[in-house]
């Protein structure tokens, strides 16, 4: 069922937010954060810390040709990520809501690695002492958000869908 211009406007505006917030945070912590010392801003718990990442989350590499790979799967799935949001029914804000964050933060990571081969900025560092979270921003956020709300969104579309098909007793 193709969605309206509105269900597209959510999306898109979500996009655009991800975007906006990812950007500013990424230019802020590049200018005020010098690598690799970091700044405390709850103690030892939460830093932030300037690191650039030329691999995937978490530092994973596919070698020399890791940010080309990394570019051409993050444009790929930006496209996927926009035909299903135009493919969502309108009233679905939970799916449009999902799909606008990863792609969101999905696009922030591809601009950073179109800028140039440092690769993406990362600055959040949560942890305890040596126990330490992989450093990372804004656009990992709202990729990590928008899977978690995709999934639930999945997860109560097959429950409607399994309580319509259920028989009923009566």
């Amino acid at each position: 069922m193709a969605s309206d211009g509105n269900a597209r406007g959510r999306f898109w505006t979500i996009v655009l937010a991800v975007l906006i917030l990812d950007a500013a945070t990424k230019v802020v912590a590049e200018r005020a954060l010098a690598a690799p010392a970091g700044f405390e801003v709850f103690g030892d718990y939460v830093q932030l810390r300037l690191v650039h990442n030329m691999g995937a989350a978490f530092g994973l590499s596919l070698g020399l040709y890791s940010r080309w790979i990394f570019l051409v799967v993050a444009s790929i799935a930006t496209v996927a990520l926009y035909r299903w949001a135009r493919e969502t029914p309108s009233g679905d804000w939970v799916r449009q809501t999902a799909l606008g964050l990863v792609a969101g933060g999905a696009v922030g990571n591809l601009i950073d690695r179109i800028r140039g081969p440092q690769g993406v900025v990362d600055f959040l560092d949560i942890g305890v002492g040596a126990l330490r979270w992989p450093t990372f921003n804004v656009a990992d956020i709202g990729v990590s958000c928008g899977a978690v709300l995709l999934a639930l969104s999945l997860w109560l579309e097959d429950a409607r869908r399994a309580k319509a098909e259920s028989p009923t007793v009566g």
